[in-house]
């Protein structure tokens, strides 16, 4: 009896070691990782530094570097609390429960961000896969990706008439999609060659 107590308490503590990952919404990541830190919870929120022109203006930013993802030390115990902060969407979960991320991993990340070297996003996206417009004017549009001159591209089809258009889009833009829209199918196309 005494053998089952102690594997149960080393479990716990072992559980509050853990990682976990959170879904966030869009552009939420930041202040879902102050509202939790300021609840106790143990937040990594992996930033690096980017320029953007906005109004014909270099303007510096720290972008997260997973976007619409944060991750919290252990804390499965207050799940409600976590889910019920602003912004939050969900926590990752495999087979029902929360995934955990290996401490290498997040180890990894912490040091490549604290490094002095650049660091930015690398899309996993391929070709083939399924994306969606997650910001800008033609946010909520779906289709596939495909490379075309070396540029992201958004091609957008009218299947019924057989036509299409094609404009640039900035790659921050897309994600990978699994719910393709059932209204009128705009299939986009965007990749780098």
């Amino acid at each position: 009896m005494q053998m089952e107590e102690a594997e149960s308490r080393i479990t716990e503590v072992t559980a509050a070691n853990y990682w976990h990952a959170l879904y966030t919404r869009h552009q939420h990541e930041k202040s879902v990782a102050q509202t939790l830190s300021n609840k106790g919870h143990n937040i990594f929120l992996p930033l690096y530094a980017t320029t953007h022109n906005w109004r014909n203006r270099p303007q510096k930013l720290l972008l997260p570097l997973f976007p619409c993802y944060v991750f919290v030390q252990g804390g499965m115990d207050r799940q409600t609390e976590i889910v019920s902060t602003p912004g939050m969407i969900s926590i990752v979960k495999w087979s029902g429960l929360p995934a955990v991320v290996p401490a290498g991993q997040i180890g990894a990340i912490r040091t490549l961000v604290e490094n002095p070297s650049r660091i930015e996003p690398y899309s996993n996206l391929q070709r083939g896969d399924r994306v969606k417009v997650i910001s800008g004017s033609l946010q909520g549009l779906e289709g596939i990706l495909i490379g075309i001159k070396g540029k992201y591209r958004l091609v957008v089809s009218m299947e019924m008439l057989g036509q299409a258009v094609a404009v640039e889009i900035d790659a921050s833009c897309v994600q990978k999609s699994f719910n393709p829209s059932p209204a009128i199918r705009a299939h986009f196309y965007a990749a780098s060659a």
